[in-house]
């Protein structure tokens, strides 16, 4: 109703205003003095005799007949009134002119026109005020003005009756527009109001119902699509419950533990055996508590440490009386748009693992003084003494330097192999130097290039197979607070590696730089590479990828273990990256903090 008012009102503003505008116009044209008159008029102002001017302009004012015109009046350009229409007007005809307008039309010489409403008889009038000249040759000379008033009342009326004709015709058009109006609202209501109703017995479960479908129009079209989706709703529950069954049998047969939670952390789902590894008799205790209270981790994690970072966590069930030791994977429940709806957390019984890692760790305490990475640079040395360095002034007392070096430090490295389970302990302590990483890493280098020279010279037996090491460092000396004869145990048993699996012919390729707050060491060989599979497990202790070559070679499986431990306990980090017959390459970070140069020179001073 109110479109269709507003519409109208428009509508009618409009045409009521373009009627009045062409009524006014017609009306104007009316009662427009005939040019006959206004030059009879010229012709009797112009006349030097007043008296028989007068009598012309009467008689030419009497012979206007137009019942439009209420009033005509003449003055000359003196602004005397010479002739007056009006029946009372006569009294004033000779006398000046009081109306400031006429006076206006008589200084400017211009045309002067306006509708006005008169309050004494409340009727609106048409007020016209023509200057008259005459033409005298070349020359216009202003002789008078007529001043002519018309009734518009007629005008009005005319108006005021289409007004209302279209008033009340918009009316009875409101009144039907608004019927027509509810009729289709209803039609359209109807269905929509059918659908409204099988949506909410769509979402309390029951799909049983139908809409009508009344028509082929877009509401009939939405009407089969809610009937669809009721279809499809049924199938999908149907699909999940069936799913849900599956995943129950799944959970109740599983030999690890399985919780779920909702994103606040709150325990949704939890299957039988992870009850029984948490010593509760139901699985409908632990539901809606939150997993940090259950599996009592509250102190050491929040929620945002398990979201953020899904560590492993070991659950040591001795203090509640048990000997049993649980592990704790964590994974995101995580929709496709990325957003996070909870945890899952698979509890895995480590308790007979612990004890075999434990029985390996007393096996290293026993087998530990038969690990001497350090013999074979010592043998190389030793060699090159036997070939005749021994006879060189020069280079001989710098070989058997070495020599007694390497010989301190198998000593210092056997006594660290001893001391591995201190490390497991955290008891072990690091001897820390400000080390210049470059001239070090050089000097491991180094080692392993007189190796290669003194395995491969002259008078000894060809090796089998040939390499290089090839050195990539940065320019700048990057100074860094470790323990150098560990980190030399790293680089060695690295390296050693890498000779072992190398091909013939290999390059062994050495990088140093610096990344923002650590520096990174790699080394890559072109050896046969790591599977996929064993990459996670690389690091774990006694672990070989292939155990008869290790055996071969003299490994133990340990020495990637030291590494690891080493590195971490100087807060680095140490990974492998490795493509399967095309080589491995492992990476190894240490934190770097930039030192001045009176620190370095304090440093070098002590």
């Amino acid at each position: 109703m109110l479109l269709l008012l507003l519409a109208f009102q428009i509508v009618g503003a409009v045409f009521v205003q373009r009627l009045k505008s062409e009524n006014l116009r017609a009306f104007k044209q009316r009662v427009e003095l005939t040019p006959y008159v206004d030059n009879s008029l010229i012709t009797s102002l112009s006349m030097a005799d007043a008296k028989k001017s007068d009598r012309q302009i009467n008689s030419t004012l009497t012979g206007i007949n137009n019942q439009n015109i209420s009033d005509v009046q003449v003055v000359d350009a003196k602004g005397n009134i010479r002739g007056e229409t009006s029946a009372n007007g006569h009294a004033i005809v000779g006398q000046k002119t009081t109306d400031s307008r006429i006076k206006r039309v008589l200084y400017s010489g211009r045309s002067f026109s306006e509708t006005t409403l008169n309050r004494a008889d409340n009727k609106h009038y048409y007020i016209s005020i023509t200057p008259l000249f005459s033409s005298d040759g070349n020359n216009n000379t202003l002789v008078g003005a007529v001043y002519l008033r018309a009734d518009l009342e007629s005008v009005y009326d005319s108006i005021d009756g289409v007004t209302l004709i279209f008033a009340t015709a918009a009316v009875f058009a409101i009144f039907i527009g608004v019927g027509l109006a509810i009729l289709i609202s209803r039609a359209i209501t109807r269905p929509i109001d059918e659908m409204k109703k099988q949506t909410a017995k769509i979402a309390d479960g029951n799909y049983s119902g139908h809409v009508h479908v009344y028509g082929d129009d877009e509401l009939g079209e939405l009407a089969q699509a809610v009937n669809n989706l009721s279809v499809r709703v049924e199938e999908s529950r149907e699909q999940s419950e069936s799913e849900r069954r599956r995943l129950d049998s799944v959970l109740t047969h599983m030999s690890d533990g399985v919780l779920a939670t909702d994103r606040r952390g709150n325990i949704t789902i939890i299957n039988d055996m992870a009850a029984e590894f948490l010593n509760v008799d139901s699985v409908d205790q632990l539901k809606g508590l939150s997993i940090l209270d259950v599996l009592d981790i509250r102190e050491d994690y929040t929620l945002r440490d398990l979201l953020e970072n899904q560590d492993t966590i070991y659950l040591d069930m001795s203090a509640q009386g048990r000997d049993q030791v649980l592990n704790a994977y964590f994974s995101l429940i995580q929709r496709e748009s990325g957003f996070i709806s909870g945890l899952v957390c698979v509890l895995h019984d480590i308790t007979e693992q612990q004890k075999i890692d434990h029985d390996r760790k007393q096996f290293v305490s026993n087998v530990s003084h038969e690990l001497r990475t350090p013999l074979t640079s010592l043998r190389s040395y030793i060699e090159a003494l036997n070939d005749g360095a021994w006879k060189d002034p020069e280079v001989a007392p710098s070989f058997l330097k070495v020599t007694q070096d390497e010989t301190d430090r198998m000593i210092r490295m056997i006594n660290d192999l001893l001391s591995l389970s201190r490390m497991d302990s955290g008891t072990a302590k690091l001897e820390l130097e400000l080390v210049n990483l470059n001239e070090l890493f050089t000097y491991i280098l180094d080692r392993f290039d007189m190796m290669i020279k003194n395995e491969t010279g002259e008078g000894h037996e060809k090796r089998p197979k040939n390499y290089s090491i090839k050195r990539e460092f940065t320019q700048r000396d990057l100074w860094v607070e470790i323990d150098p004869d560990k980190f030399i145990q790293v680089i060695d048993n690295i390296m050693n590696n890498a000779i072992k699996y190398s091909p013939d012919g290999g390059v062994i390729t050495c990088r140093l730089v610096e990344t923002h707050d650590h520096v990174l060491l790699s080394i890559s060989d072109q050896g046969l590479g790591i599977p996929k599979k064993d990459l996670g497990r690389i690091f774990d202790r006694f672990f070989r990828v292939d155990k008869a070559r290790s055996r071969a070679q003299g490994g133990t499986g340990l020495g990637l273990a030291i590494s690891r431990e080493v590195i971490e306990m100087h807060n680095g980090r140490i990974w492998v990256e490795s493509l399967e017959g095309k080589g491995s390459t492992f990476y190894i970070t240490l934190p770097y903090e930039e030192y001045g140069e009176e620190d370095l020179w304090n440093e070098d001073q002590g």
